[in-house]
Order: C-alpha cells, then structure tokens, then sequence
C-alpha cells in the first residue's frame, strides 16, 4: 500500500536503507510498508533509497509512487542493467545516514532484524553483518556449492569471508566513506566489506521466502561472480600454474633422461604413440587452463584501465539529476 501523505522531510538522517531493484514491482509496495513500520517504531529519521538496476516490469513507476507520497523515499533509475554490485555502489554514493542498511527487495531479508543491528551498531560495530542459519530456500546443489566455495575462497585468499553472510549489512558511516573510497569496476562487496576492517560483529537470522517471483541468480551467473570474487582479492591461482608448470617440467626432464638411459643400457625402442598422444593432451589441457586464468587477471586490468562510469543514472526520485557515478569518491 503506497501512502496518502508525505510526511516532512528530515533536517538529518540517522539511517540509511539501500535497496537494489529488479523487477520487484510485487514486492516493493509490501516492502516500504514494512520498513515503514519497522523504522517509525524506532523513532529516528530515515531515508530508503531504492536502485532500479534496469527494471523490465513497472518497478520504476513504483518507486516513482513510492517517492511522491513520501520525500523519504529515493529513487534511482540506472539506463541499463549494470549488475546488483553497481546498484548498491550507487546506494552507498547517496548515503546521507550516519549508519547504512544494505538489502535485498524480495523480503528475503526481514526488515525485522534492522532494529538489532542498530544495536550492535550503537554498541560499538561498524558492520554488522547479518549471517543465515540455514538454507532451506535453496536447492542442495546450491547449499553444496556455497559451501565449497567459502571453503575453498577461505584457502586461497588473505581476505576471510563470513560463511553465510552475504549483503544484509549495516554499515556506519565511516565504513560508507572507505567504501566509497575504492576506484575499483569491478566490484565485490562481500570481501571489500572484510577487507576495509573496522569492528565488525554478525547477527543470525533465518531467511524468509521471496514475496514474489523467483531467483534471478543462476549456476551461470554465480558461477562468474565466484570468479570475480576469486580474482578481486588474490593472486594464488596465478603462483599454482606456475608452479604447476615447473613441476611438469622438471617431470618431463626427468622422465626424459629416463627414456636415454633405459635406451642406452638396454638398446630398447622409445615406443608410446599412444602414451605421447595421452602426454600431448594433457599438457595441452594445463596450456588451456593456465591460459585461461590468465586471461581472467588480464581481462580485469582490462576493464579497470577503460576507466568506465560503474553505472550510468537514467531518472532520479527526491535526488539531484546525475548521468553517472560521483566523480569524487566522497560526497
């Protein structure tokens, strides 16, 4: 239910809420509703700023409403899709709050848990990161996969990320301000949050049903943000075919002078056309691969050295026309 009346716009803001949108038409109305109630029972001032990653459905035309009835209620409309982790760079570019709320539109994440995070925030901690119990909304194969993944992440990079947790978070407005002090494109929030410091504390919660529609997060598209992940914050897989390398080829010398021993002391023919065949694919196979994490390394120094706007602003609700990110880092 959209509001009748816009209440007066606040002097100060103690709170921010971020939320990225895509095609969340259904659950936006029942979303600001209950942030409404949610906040105004805590009794400070507060803004929602909602980031409309290139909606297909009507969800800009509801935030549109949203931002008339309530000057509250902000609204950015990219002029494409540019991706979740641009929409809530946006978010935090626009933060006016001493404190800041990432999460999700699809009620997944229960505006109900905000008023313990600000307390763990006014106790002390800078992010409070809000960590799931279970799983139960996903499939096993999910659950299995975000399981290797944190363990194999935990592994290969210096920075550790929280198992469970994702971008339910608060920030404190200090934690906002180094956030938005970093130049890189390509983005992952989930490990610039552990890798800027600061005192941070998790809450559990267990997450509910989406309100409306399906994920839009597919094998493919975790797949490629586990590999940004990867490549954002360590170097590892690069020095393992290295070393991968060198131990082939210390193998192939030494299985080399076996060959013309054998065949000095023995007069024995060299035989293995098929061995060799066998020799030349897999060694062709580790060329591939090492290739390819190459290129995934390059092809970020790529993307970083165009120096690209991480997004592009098409409309705004409540907020200055912009047509990209801030040029300065901090506003």
């Amino acid at each position: 239910m959209i509001p009748a009346s816009a209440p007066t716009a606040p002097t100060s803001v103690e709170l921010s809420v971020i939320v990225p949108v895509y095609n969340e038409a259904a659950s936006l109305p029942v979303l600001y509703e209950r942030l409404k109630a949610v906040l105004e029972s805590l009794e400070l001032s507060w803004e929602l700023i909602l980031v409309d990653d290139g909606s297909r459905d009507e969800s800009f035309a509801v935030i549109e409403r949203l931002g008339k009835a309530d000057v509250r209620v902000k609204g950015v409309r990219f002029a494409r899709n540019f991706g979740k982790e641009a929409a809530m760079a946006a978010g935090l570019h626009r933060v006016a709050g001493r404190a800041a709320v990432i999460m999700d539109a699809d009620l997944q994440h229960p505006p109900e848990l905000i008023p313990q995070m600000l307390e763990r925030w006014r106790a002390g901690a800078a992010i409070v990161t809000a960590v799931r119990t279970d799983r139960d909304t996903d499939s096993p194969l999910r659950r299995w996969l975000s399981l290797a993944f944190y363990r194999f992440y935990r592994g290969i990079s210096e920075i550790a990320l929280t198992p469970g947790g994702g971008d339910f978070r608060l920030f404190d407005r200090r934690v906002v301000a180094a956030l938005n002090l970093l130049p890189e494109r390509k983005r992952f929030l989930k490990g610039l949050a552990n890798w800027v410091g600061f005192d941070q504390v998790t809450l559990p919660y267990r997450p509910a049903e989406r309100h409306a529609g399906t994920s839009r997060w597919s094998l493919r598209k975790l797949w490629r943000y586990a590999i940004d992940g990867m490549v954002s914050f360590t170097t590892v897989p690069l020095h393992v075919w290295s070393s991968i390398g060198a131990l082939l080829a210390l193998a192939s010398v030494v299985y080399g002078l076996w060959l013309v021993v054998r065949t000095l002391l023995f007069g024995r023919d060299v035989p293995g056309y098929a061995s060799l065949m066998v020799a030349t694919l897999f060694l062709s196979g580790v060329q591939l691969v090492s290739l390819g994490v190459l290129g995934e390394y390059l092809g970020r120094v790529f993307e970083e050295v165009k120096r690209r706007p991480l997004y592009l602003i098409g409309r705004t609700v409540n907020l200055p026309d912009e047509l990209a990110d801030p040029p300065s880092p901090l506003r």
